[in-house]
């Protein structure tokens, strides 16, 4: 059985706590079974030193998780249909957070396939920031959840290191500010990893 990760294992910096999460293994359960995901992308965001984060202006109360404690979950409504799910880092007060982009699914196959029958190949079916939230079955409910609680429907679970050979580093994803930034992480070779796509104006609002 994996262990659990502990709040002082993720109060670190967002860049530092991105890397360290590529190869850990979210957990979701719930009344139509359980879903497992091996975490194959990711991205760092700081909080008012960067300009793509949420809290770039401040506490709000749609940010309000993303300013600690360490270890749990932010999650927010983009483009009025989907869900996108971070993790918080950093020490309570100080916010900063890593957005999970796409992963591989280890347990709950089916189920987690019926949650995105569209997808092409099992590869694709967490592939990107919104679908993998649809697939591990996460949404507003969720939103502050503590993934250090043991009881928790959402867990943060330990997985082997990914060799630093392997681990990618680019711009991050479809960000309005601060588009050069590498701060996106992926495993080299995951067939989960999603497609850059240079952020803009038009994408403002997925900013995570």
């Amino acid at each position: 059985m994996s262990r659990q990760l502990t709040r002082d294992e993720l109060a670190i910096d967002p860049v530092d706590l991105a890397r360290r999460l590529l190869g850990c293994v979210l957990e979701s359960r719930g009344e139509q079974g359980t879903v497992r995901v091996r975490l194959a992308e990711v991205e760092a965001y700081r909080g008012l030193d960067d300009p793509a984060s949420h809290c770039y202006r401040g506490r709000t109360p749609r940010n309000d998780v993303m300013w600690g404690p360490a270890g749990h979950l932010y999650v927010y409504f983009v483009y009025g249909m989907h869900f996108c799910a971070n993790i918080v880092g950093l020490t309570d007060g100080q916010p900063g957070a890593v957005l999970l982009r796409a992963g591989e699914v280890l347990e709950g196959t089916e189920l987690a396939r019926s949650r995105r029958p569209t997808a092409r190949g099992n590869g694709a079916v967490a592939k990107g920031p919104a679908v993998l939230t649809s697939v591990l079955g996460v949404d507003r409910a969720h939103n502050g959840i503590d993934l250090t609680d043991p009881d928790a429907s959402v867990r943060l679970l330990d997985g082997p290191r990914v060799p630093e050979e392997q681990i990618r580093t680019g711009p991050r994803v479809g960000v309005a500010a601060a588009m050069d930034i590498p701060w996106r992480f992926w495993i080299d070779g995951s067939p989960a990893v999603s497609t850059y796509r240079r952020g803009g104006r038009v994408r403002a609002r997925a900013e995570g």
